[in-house]
């Protein structure tokens, strides 16, 4: 009996189609559509993903794995031609949701469809991770450096919403978009985060709300620096106070709703990285800069927990008072906390970067250790004073130009598009992880029980 002979014929068509799928792009796509066909029509056979015995969820596991590899592998060989095919020859910018979508239409198998990622709306164990296939396909065109770049570009344009509502905000200076309001005053454009029912904890909503803010800021010409800071909380625990953030909704997180494309990956490519780079203007056909860019003044009180911690290692200047503290509990969470393990080894060194990511390690804003994180701490009576000390002093003319080449010098774009290339896939992975899930599942049960 030959080798060939004793391959099963599963085994053997998927080797096939790997091997096809690193053809001719006309060969590929349709070897790609073949594979994933293969494997809806395994799962649709199955029960839900929460009422499989562990044989079907091996099966389950299995067949996903298969088309996850032969979608690495089609990318791995045409990446570039499917950003080129999905903007027109890198002629448009696309938003990281748009380009999900047409690729799932123009590439059938290759990333998520609308009725695929309708399971957002179930808990997150009762999902199949087709958010996965989604960090696959990041992961690829990000690490591209040709589409990588240009998707780079697309997600520091500036929002529909921000345009639409730039008139009335340059003509007014003041806008509530819900979660956050957004105030000009003495050239200062002051984003106030007010989710005083989850003490700013973010989720889509806000997310989608500061994006609009820092556009709003960084395009109106009356503005020349941004103010961040938490609202007055009416929280029985912290009611009259501020509060910065609570970084990530986990509440949104274990019930499904926090997404890899409109939150994960969009919040470090759109609004934390435009408050870095600024926001895209124009196409690079000039000389001048290509985008708007500010200075930005962070206004700590109360805790920057997680994502709230990560904000701040995108600012000009930190101001928190003394009662505050600061935390990266992702690792804890089982998530990813953004770009922070890139960019804290710039601002507090590797050995620092371990303590806050891998132990969770709380730093109070009086502690010796906070400076690395902060730049002023000041008694809480003091903050008001403080803050308007801070943004005055970024008011210089040569502000923007300086900022500008220290951010350069300290994150070039490329090893930052590198960073969110792998962070794409692995927080990815980590959505769908069995400690993830297990938390998930606790978290559930202990709602049930509050809410009985």
């Amino acid at each position: 009996m030959t080798a060939e002979t004793r391959t099963p014929p599963r085994a053997a068509t998927e080797a096939q189609e790997r091997q096809a799928v690193r053809a001719d792009l006309a060969t590929a796509r349709r070897a790609l559509a073949t594979g994933a066909l293969r494997t809806a029509d395994v799962l649709a056979a199955l029960p839900e993903p929460q009422h499989r015995s562990p044989g079907q969820r091996a099966e389950a596991e299995q067949a996903k794995e298969s088309a996850r590899l032969l979608r690495h592998t089609f990318l791995g060989a045409h990446a570039d031609a499917v950003y080129d095919e999905l903007t027109d020859g890198r002629t448009r910018h696309l938003k990281l949701a748009e380009v999900a979508g047409l690729a799932a239409l123009r590439f059938p198998g290759l990333a998520p469809t609308p009725e695929q990622l309708a399971e957002r709306t179930r808990p997150q164990a009762a999902k199949e991770g087709h958010e996965i296939d989604q960090g696959i396909l990041f992961h690829h065109l990000l690490g591209s450096p040709t589409a990588g770049a240009h998707l780079i570009d697309a997600m520091l344009t500036p929002t529909p919403r921000a345009l639409a509502l730039l008139p009335e905000y340059t003509r007014t200076g003041v806008a509530d978009l819900g979660s956050v309001r957004i105030e000009r005053s003495g050239g200062v454009s002051r984003v106030t985060m007010c989710r005083d029912d989850c003490l700013n904890a973010e989720d889509g909503r806000q997310v989608d709300d500061m994006e609009t803010a820092v556009d709003l800021a960084l395009l109106d010409p009356q503005t020349q620096v941004g103010l961040v800071r938490g609202g007055v909380m009416t929280h029985p625990r912290y009611a009259g106070r501020r509060v910065f953030s609570a970084g990530i909704n986990l509440k949104s997180l274990y019930a499904g709703g926090i997404s890899l494309v409109d939150f994960l990956l969009r919040r470090e490519l759109g609004y934390l990285h435009k408050l870095l780079r600024g926001v895209l203007v124009e196409d690079g056909t000039g000389w001048r800069s290509r985008t708007v860019e500010k200075p930005w003044v962070a206004a700590v009180d109360g805790f920057a927990i997680g994502g709230g911690a990560q904000l701040l290692l995108v600012f000009d200047q930190v101001i928190a008072a003394a009662d505050a503290f600061l935390s990266l509990p992702a690792a804890q969470e089982g998530i990813v906390p953004g770009a922070s393990n890139f960019r804290l080894r710039h601002s507090g060194g590797t050995r620092l970067a371990r303590r806050l990511v891998l132990a969770g390690e709380k730093i109070r804003a009086a502690e010796p250790d906070a400076r690395f994180l902060v730049d002023q701490v000041v008694e809480p009576e003091a903050m008001d004073e403080a803050v308007e000390h801070g943004l005055a002093r970024l008011r210089g003319s040569a502000v923007v130009a300086n900022r500008r080449m220290l951010n350069l010098a300290e994150e070039p774009v490329d090893e930052f598009r590198r960073y969110m290339a792998e962070f794409a896939l692995q927080q990815s992975l980590r959505l769908y992880a069995d400690d993830v899930l297990d938390k998930v599942g606790r978290f559930s049960a202990r709602s049930e029980a509050a809410s009985g």
